[in-house]
């Protein structure tokens, strides 16, 4: 292929596959998730295959199933901010992306936090924002769970745009007022704060200067028409759940055209789907490897447990290798709490399942499996690559989320095999041309604007 062609640039990252059913558990290779070893393996591997940002996800409360602590929530869950500001100190250029939850956290706190990472990483802290409507996590917080569903986006909006006033109330940075060098900026410099919202009454004056990237990437994910409407309007990146190419080119186009009514143009909000990957040195060895990988994320008891999430009874007497229980759900969505999945209408999920299982013939493992699987890239290296170079040169996406099945090893050989391909091809970076997150995303400053004018 030509290298004078002008080709869309990648954009990766690497997703620390944490306490979810994508890890492989019992794999030899599989090491600690709690140990700053594993997560500094990562986080290096993404920078030597010069990966834009490391994303870290976060849990609020120890999930539990037919009132048991479930299995995969034993690991225990680190502070996400702990181990990014641990990361900006081992790392140069990596971005480095927390998931904070929007309902249970307080502006001020919120803005503190993300502008002092961005600092100590100079310029490279995203915040991947989340709600919640989930009474039994809202027990660890002084809300408690009284948020209603419909309010989430409200309060994530109000809390984006606080954040963001606190975050633009230090004026551009001069020679007065200079980071490194301590110097009291006059009062003038820091604007004051009054703010009375339907969620939030304060006032005061925000500690923290602007950062090297004016402030911290804003990552989402959502899919409802209210989540792609919050995400066009407020974020600079979206982690989508759209795998395949029909699916990833819709929701693509669907949220980009919302853009023109926020005054934003498409290269101002990036698209990345989380994806996995399998290689091989055939298809044929690649695909058997995704097959054995599959089997033993889904064992029978995880198999049985997950049906037991939109069944809403004990279903362990069932044979996980046998057919789907003929029996229809119950109306019980707390037996499994903290995560619960297809609760708002179990009925009509067991239907989809059961037409599904009878037309292919699925046990109720072979099932899961296929309904849990996420977008999975498997071949060969060359392959992999083609593939997702395709993906992103069809505007699919703008590049990929990768969630490696090992930790920490997992993303090792997707670096060294398939990340010279694309390399080779002129869709990937050989060496960082910035030294922010905003600048591997292909973002602007969002001060660019406003201050150009002011200035003018």
């Amino acid at each position: 292929m030509s290298r004078n062609i002008v080709r869309k640039q990648i954009h990766l990252a690497a997703h620390f596959p944490g306490v979810n059913n994508t890890t492989v558990w019992a794999d030899p290779a599989s090491k600690s998730q709690i140990d700053f070893s594993s997560f500094l393996h990562l986080a290096h591997t993404a920078e030597r295959g010069r990966f834009d940002f490391f994303f870290l996800a976060e849990g609020l409360r120890l999930r539990e199933h037919r009132g048991r602590i479930h299995d995969l929530d034993v690991v225990g869950r680190p502070d996400t901010l702990t181990v990014l500001e641990a990361l900006a100190g081992a790392t140069t250029r990596l971005g480095l992306a927390g998931t904070i939850n929007t309902t249970f956290n307080e502006p001020y706190e919120l803005a503190k936090q993300f502008a002092t990472l961005d600092h100590l990483s100079d310029g490279r802290a995203a915040w991947n924002l989340v709600t919640s409507s989930d009474a039994f996590t809202g027990e660890n917080f002084r809300r408690g769970g009284f948020l209603e569903h419909s309010q989430r986006y409200v309060r994530a909006a109000e809390v984006v745009d606080v954040v963001r006033e606190l975050w633009d109330g230090w004026s551009a940075r001069g020679p007065e007022i200079d980071r490194g060098a301590g110097i009291f900026a006059p009062d003038g410099d820091i604007a004051s704060f009054d703010i009375h919202t339907t969620q939030f009454d304060i006032a005061g004056r925000f500690e923290v200067p602007r950062s090297p990237q004016g402030h911290p990437v804003l990552l989402q994910a959502g899919d409802s028409d209210e989540g792609r409407e919050f995400g066009a309007a407020k974020a600079d990146a979206i982690f989508s759940r759209h795998g395949t190419l029909e699916e990833g080119r819709a929701f693509y186009t669907d949220v980009k055209n919302r853009l023109a009514k926020y005054g934003r143009s498409w290269d101002e909000l990036k698209i990345l789907p989380a994806a996995t990957f399998v290689l091989g040195d055939t298809e044929a060895e690649a695909h058997e490897r995704a097959r054995q990988i599959r089997l033993q994320q889904v064992g029978p008891q995880t198999a049985i447990a997950f049906l037991e999430q939109v069944w809403g009874k004990d279903l362990s007497s069932y044979d996980p290798d046998g057919p789907l229980p003929e029996v229809d759900p119950e109306d019980n969505v707390t037996i499994t709490r903290g995560r619960v999945r297809h609760a708002k209408d179990p009925l009509a999920v067991a239907r989809q399942w059961k037409e599904k299982a009878d037309a292919e013939n699925l046990s109720i493992r072979e099932l899961v499996i296929e309904v849990t699987a996420r977008q999975q890239f498997i071949g060969t290296p060359q392959q992999v690559a083609d593939e997702i170079d395709l993906y992103v040169q069809t505007d699919a996406s703008d590049g990929f989320i990768l969630v490696p099945h090992l930790t920490p090893g997992g993303l090792d050989e997707f670096v060294d095999r398939v990340v010279p391909l694309l390399q080779e091809r002129g869709s990937f970076r050989t060496e960082y041309d910035s030294t922010t997150l905003r600048g591997h995303l292909g973002l602007r400053d969002p001060h660019a604007v406003t201050e150009g004018a002011r200035a003018s």
